[in-house]
This record gives structure tokens, sequence and C-alpha cells, in this order.
């Protein structure tokens, strides 16, 4: 990888959910670091991102069938994206090459109070020089305290389902339960993202909000 492959610190980079060729989710997010082995990015309220329209509904009304049927749209290919506005939280995200997670650090935008730390489970992001980043969510969490003290497993029925549904088949199931015990083995040996405990950071006020470009929903 050469100096040119990776994102400059200050720009804006999309990570994006990607399956069958078309778009899932888009969200531009702010680029703190890239090493070319790790890619920290940030996320704040205000960012306005793309995203299924039944994970929108859901997320607004906590509706769970709305949530379960986002899952058979994507497998049917039947998905349609909508716009939303992020709020409440704010993100600092490393996401590791070549691994099957990414690991998340939530906080309260208002108080700044840490709230956990959050593993997705997804497929090894690919580079989109310039632009940003393409994998795939895989449904399944890990869900840790902030002090790193205690840990649980979250979205294991919406894994089940993936299963049931082939969107996650042998092989791809294969690497997820790898890729759990290494972050298990990651998380008690305080390493990779989680060797310095909890990050103290904000959103500088001179950071322009990360903007979506006009072909983020496109097929790829």
């Amino acid at each position: 990888m050469t100096d040119t492959d990776l994102f400059q610190p200050g720009t804006t980079a999309v990570r994006r959910d990607v399956h069958a060729g078309r778009v899932w989710t888009a969200m531009p997010q702010h680029v703190v670091d890239d090493t070319g082995g790790a890619l920290t990015l940030a996320y704040w309220p205000g960012i306005e991102s793309l995203a299924p329209t039944t994970w929108i509904t859901a997320t607004r009304t906590g509706d769970d069938v709305t949530r379960k049927q986002g899952l058979e749209d994507l497998a049917a290919g039947t998905w349609t994206l909508g716009r939303y506005r992020w709020e409440g939280t704010e993100l600092l995200s490393h996401f590791l090459a070549g691994e099957w997670f990414s690991v998340h650090c939530f906080q309260d935008a208002a108080t700044k109070e840490p709230l956990r730390w959050y593993v997705n489970f997804e497929k090894p992001y690919r580079r989109r020089p310039g632009v940003g980043i393409d994998t795939l969510d895989l449904c399944l969490d890990l869900v840790v305290a902030p002090d790193l003290s205690e840990h649980h497993w979250k979205d294991q029925d919406e894994y089940g389902q993936v299963r049931r549904l082939g969107l996650v088949d042998d092989h791809l199931h294969r690497q997820v339960e790898l890729a759990r015990g290494l972050a298990i083995a990651m998380l008690d040996d305080r390493a990779g993202p989680f060797a310095g405990g909890w990050p103290t950071w904000a959103p500088d006020a001179s950071w322009p909000l990360p903007a979506l470009p006009a072909d983020a929903g496109a097929v790829c």
C-alpha cells in the first residue's frame, strides 16, 4: 500500500455496507488517522447518512417486526434507501485491515460520558481510494463496558435470522467464529484498540460536517 492509498486526516471517508452489488448503508465520516493497518473515523450528531427505510422506522419506533423485515428485504434484494440524521451519541471507530470486525467507542454527545465499546462483526473492508470503504455488517455484536470490566453478546437472534436466510453461509459463519475468538482475545489482552483504554476525544468545533457524495448510494 502506498501513501496515496491512505485517507488523509481531516478528509471524509464514506463507510458503506454493500450486498449483491447494491448499497445497504452509506455513512460519511471524518478521518482521524489512517496507518494502513488501522483506519480511525469519527461520527457525530448532525451527520446525514443513507440506510434502509425499514431500519430507519425500526430505530425511531423500536418495532422489532420492522427490523426483522429489513433483513428479509436484504436477502431478497428489495430494500429501499432513505436519509436519516444521527443524534445523541458520538462514535470513534477503528477499522482493522483484514479483520472480520471493527471496534467503536460510543459516548454521550452532550456530556461526553463513555457509554460502551461496540465490536461489530462484518466482512473485512475494501478500500475505495479517495472515497471510503465497503464492507457488510453480519448482524452480530459484542458490547463491552467502558472500563473493559465486562461484556455481553448482542443481536444473536438477528445473526440466527441471517444464517437462516442464507446471508451468512457456512464459510462466512466459520470466519465469524474465528473473529469472535480473536476479538475476545484482543479484549482480554488489552490489545489493538483496547490497548490504551477509553480514548479521551470529542469532535473538534473546526471540523466540517462530513457530507454524503451525490453517488453514495449508486450501484457498485
